[in-house]
C-alpha cells in the first residue's frame, strides 16, 4: 500500500485579514484538504465553515485561553483545535533567539509528550541549527512542520531520513509541483504538505497530487480461460458508485480472494441498455471485491457509504464511494481460468458472473462480453498467492473450490 499523505492549508494572520483567510479555508474545504492551520482565536470560525481537522498556532500568551477551551470553558468545545502547534513568533521561526542549549527551549518544553499543551512544532529552516531543532522537536511531537526559506530539497531529505515514523513530517509548499516533490523525495517523501497560497486552483491541484501519491499501483497479469459454463440463477450484485468511471476502469472481483478478475464498468452503450458509467455488474453475492486498503469484502457486505477500489487496465487505482448496491436474481456463468504461479506450477481461479452481453471483462483482445468468452482466451486478473481471513491477507494453507 502507498503511504497516506495529507494536505494542510495555512490560514493564520500571517497570510492576511480574516476575509483572505476565510477564502483560503473555503477553497481548502471545497478541494478536500485534510487540515487547516490557523491562529488559536480562529478555531471556532473554522468549525463554523465546515468539517475539517484544525491545527492552531499557540504562544505562551495563549496558554490560559487554550486551557479554558480544553476544559470546555471560555471559548467552549467548538473552539478546541485538533492539534496545537508551537514555533510561530518563537524559537521555531527565528522570532526568539534559540537557546545555546536546546534543553532550555520554551517551545520544546511545551512539546514534551504527556504535557498536552501542544502536539506539533513549526520550524523555518534557515540553516543546520534549525534542522537540528526540528529533529529534536520530532522526538516528542506528533507533527513537525518545516518551511525552507529557499525551498531546498536537501534539508527535507535530511529530515525524512532522520525523523522516525511516529512523527508526521509536514513540508511547506506554495505549489502543487512543490508538493509532488515533497511527497516523492527519497522515495519515501514527507507525510504531508503545508500549502501557502491564495490560488484555489493550486489548492485543488495539490489535493489531486495527494490522491495520486496515496494510490496503490497494482501488478495485473493474465490467466487463461478454461471454462465458461452456464449455471442456474443466483443473487447478482451491481455496485453503483458515486463516481463516473472511465472506459478502461472497473473492479477486481472473484470467488477466490487470491485471484480476482477485472470486470469493466458499464461505460459503453449497447442495443439493450444505456451506459451506466458509475456501475460495475460485479457478480454473485458470495464473491470478493477489492477495497482501497488492499483487503477484500464480500459483495453482499457492501452498502451505501462504503469504499471500493476502482482500477484501470494498467493497474492504476483510486477509491470510489458506494452509492447503492442492487441485488437481483439473474442467470449466471461460472468463469474458470488457470494462471501460472511463481513456483512454476499452475493455479485455478473462478467466479460467478451474470450471463449478459452488457457484462464485460478485460482480455488480451480488449474489452470482451462474458457471453463471447471461450476457453483459451486470456483475461486480466490480480493474483496474490495468499489466503485471506476476514478480508485480510494471511499466510496459511487453504483450499477453495
Amino acid at each position: 500500500m502507498a503511504r497516506t499523505r495529507s494536505v494542510w492549508v495555512r490560514a493564520d494572520d500571517g497570510v492576511g485579514d480574516w476575509e483572505t483567510r476565510r477564502r483560503r479555508i473555503t477553497a481548502g474545504l471545497e478541494a478536500g484538504v485534510d487540515w487547516v492551520l490557523v491562529d488559536e482565536r480562529d478555531v471556532g470560525r473554522v468549525r463554523e465553515l465546515g468539517d475539517v481537522n484544525v491545527a492552531a498556532f499557540r504562544s505562551d500568551a495563549d496558554v490560559d485561553v487554550i486551557d479554558d477551551a480544553e476544559t470546555g470553558e471560555g471559548g467552549g468545545d467548538d473552539a478546541v483545535a485538533d492539534a496545537y502547534i508551537v514555533g510561530k513568533d518563537g524559537e521555531g521561526d527565528g522570532t526568539v533567539e534559540m537557546p545555546s542549549e536546546l534543553s532550555g527551549s520554551a517551545d520544546l518544553s511545551t512539546l514534551r509528550r504527556g504535557d498536552n499543551r501542544a502536539q506539533g512544532a513549526y520550524v523555518r529552516i534557515f540553516d543546520e541549527e534549525y534542522e537540528s531543532f526540528a529533529e529534536t522537536a520530532a522526538r516528542d511531537a506528533e507533527f513537525v512542520i518545516v518551511a525552507d526559506e529557499n525551498w531546498s530539497i536537501i534539508p527535507l531529505e535530511n529530515l525524512i531520513a532522520r525523523i522516525g515514523e511516529e512523527t508526521m513530517l509536514i513540508a511547506g509548499a506554495t505549489t502543487a509541483e512543490e508538493a509532488r516533490t515533497a511527497f516523492e523525495t527519497l522515495e519515501l517523501g514527507a507525510e504531508g504538505v503545508l500549502l501557502d497560497t491564495d490560488d484555489a486552483d493550486e489548492i485543488r491541484r495539490t489535493v489531486e497530487v495527494r490522491d495520486e501519491a496515496d494510490r496503490e499501483q497494482l501488478e495485473l497479469t493474465t490467466a487463461t480461460v478454461t471454462a465458461v459454463e452456464r449455471t442456474g440463477s443466483a443473487d447478482r450484485v451491481c455496485v453503483d458508485t458515486g463516481s463516473i468511471m472511465d472506459h478502461d476502469e472497473g473492479m477486481l472481483v472473484g470467488s477466490m480472494s487470491r485471484g480476482l478478475f477485472f470486470v469493466h464498468a458499464e461505460t459503453a452503450d449497447s442495443p439493450y441498455v444505456a451506459s451506466r458509467p458509475f456501475r460495475v455488474n460485479a457478480g454473485a453475492v458470495h464473491a470478493y471485491v477489492r477495497t482501497p486498503d488492499g483487503d477484500t469484502k464480500y459483495l453482499s457486505e457492501l452498502g451505501s457509504g462504503d469504499e471500493v477500489q476502482v482500477v484501470d487496465t494498467e493497474g492504476h487505482t483510486r477509491e470510489a464511494v458506494v452509492g447503492r448496491v442492487k441485488i437481483e436474481k439473474r442467470p449466471m456463468f461460472r468463469l474458470e481460468a488457470e494462471i501460472e504461479t511463481t513456483e512454476g506450477g499452475t493455479d485455478r481461479i473462478e467466479t460467478l458472473i451474470q450471463n449478459a452481453e452488457t457484462v464485460k471483462v478485460a482480455t488480451a483482445d480488449g474489452r470482451t462480453a462474458v457471453t463471447d468468452l471461450a476457453a483459451g482466451d486470456k483475461v486480466l486478473v490480480r493474483y496474490e498467492d495468499v489466503a485471506r481471513h476476514f478480508g485480510e491477507a494471511v499466510e496459511e494453507s487453504i483450499i477453495e473450490k
